[in-house]
């Protein structure tokens, strides 16, 4: 790690981050990146399916905290930044890397706890463990405490955060202000936070209408927030990231001014996982879809099993990307999407990491590579928590999976 003396030290090598990050995003490999998810999401078939992955809670193993050289508090969060991109780049995947750095719109929350209801959960005792939800909405009454969030644009905060990254390395790569949907459409995950997971999985049957009463709220919120930020003028695209990752799409304003027509939504139903197909389109679909139908773009679907519910989501109007996780049966998947949207092809993550042979890693990539060849898919590897005791697990998966990709084009 660097060792620094002063605060201009610091300063001077969050600026050299930024200008290895840019340097990289310039290269040709950056380049073919790009393309490649281009060309698959775009229907095209691409020189090989793109390869991802997303650390996620691996990230403290890879690059722990006590590992950052910034003493700074307001350096740090740019120095994992940049240094993320950079081991990213190390482990070979389909990153792509943005030509500028990124930031987020601020908007101001009213009410501030953005449900009028507090969201608690019980914390673990212990690092690692798993916390549980402590519902808030436990009776009929608790409901009416609820309130349909409003957004508004918090200007001095958001162009104070522009100008810090200005000052900092803005000669060394352009700034973007980025702005998206405030509440996403995986309306599940608020309802879970909000009511609980059992409690909403014991409502499908015990109390069906508090639970059509609770994703309606859900529903109403989230098209709030999406006419409040579209209103705000601010909306930018998201066409540049992993996964979705694709050309322009939409209406051109000319300008310049985006709708969520220019956007992807990125939505799944893994709280409704255990539910019967009717159930999952009863009380979770039929409230995604009026936010979806806002969207250029769909792509549906995380770990939850879709085996049985394909026909619903092959049913949204503007489906590009379906997921079939580690649970969902892949011949079925090929048999109903054919050649007509992408298939995001997921890895189960704790057969990747805790294996000490990778020969079934290798067996299972090529056995799926060789069964989607024809198909447009993309091979994902996320939600991953640990590497259990192999740090170099990330590269060997990336450098297999790719060898699968090619070898099955």
């Amino acid at each position: 790690m660097p060792s620094f003396v002063n605060e201009c030290d610091e300063r001077s090598y969050i600026k050299d981050l930024a200008a290895q990050v840019m340097a990289s995003a310039t290269e040709q490999h950056n380049q073919e990146v790009f393309q490649r998810w281009r060309d698959v999401n775009a229907l095209r078939q691409p020189d090989r399916a793109p390869v991802w992955c997303r650390p996620v809670g691996a990230w403290d193993e890879i690059l722990p905290p006590e590992s950052l050289s910034c003493s700074q508090p307001e350096l740090r969060p740019y120095e994992r930044y940049f240094r993320q991109i950079l081991i990213k780049k190390g482990i070979g995947d389909d990153s792509p890397i943005k030509p500028y750095f990124p930031v987020n719109a601020v908007f101001d929350c009213s009410p501030p706890n953005q449900w009028g209801i507090e969201v608690k959960k019980t914390q673990p005792d212990h690092v690692g463990g798993a916390w549980s939800y402590d519902p808030a909405l436990k009776t009929d009454g608790d409901f009416e405490q609820l309130q349909v969030p409003r957004f508004a644009w918090n200007r001095p905060e958001t162009e104070r955060r522009l100008e810090e990254a200005h000052q900092l390395f803005g000669d060394e790569m352009p700034i973007r202000l980025h702005c998206g949907e405030p509440i996403h459409g995986t309306l599940g995950t608020y309802a879970a936070e909000l009511r609980g997971l059992t409690e909403i999985m014991m409502d499908t049957i015990l109390n069906p209408e508090l639970l059509h009463r609770l994703m309606s709220y859900l529903r109403d919120a989230a098209l709030q927030g999406m006419a409040d930020i579209e209103a705000s003028g601010l909306l930018t695209t998201n066409y540049d990231d992993p996964m979705t990752c694709s050309e322009p799409f939409g209406p051109d304003s000319g300008d310049a001014t985006v709708s969520f027509k220019n956007r992807w939504a990125a939505v799944n139903s893994q709280e409704f996982d255990p539910v019967s197909p009717e159930m999952w389109n009863n009380f979770c679909l039929e409230y995604q879809k009026p936010l979806l139908e806002h969207f250029g773009y769909t792509a549906y679907g995380c770990c939850e099993n879709l085996t049985q519910k394909l026909d619903g989501v092959l049913s949204i109007p503007n489906l590009r990307i379906i997921s079939c996780s580690a649970w969902t049966d892949l011949d079925t998947v090929i048999d109903k999407v054919q050649e007509r949207h992408v298939i995001m092809w997921r890895q189960k993550a704790s057969d990747v990491v805790f294996l000490d042979d990778t020969s079934a890693i290798k067996e299972h990539l090529e056995q799926g590579a060789r069964k989607l060849k024809g198909c447009h898919y993309q091979i994902v590897l996320r939600e991953l928590q640990t590497l259990a005791g192999h740090p170099d697990r990330l590269y060997v998966w990336t450098d297999l999976a790719k060898e699968a990709a090619a070898k099955f084009a």
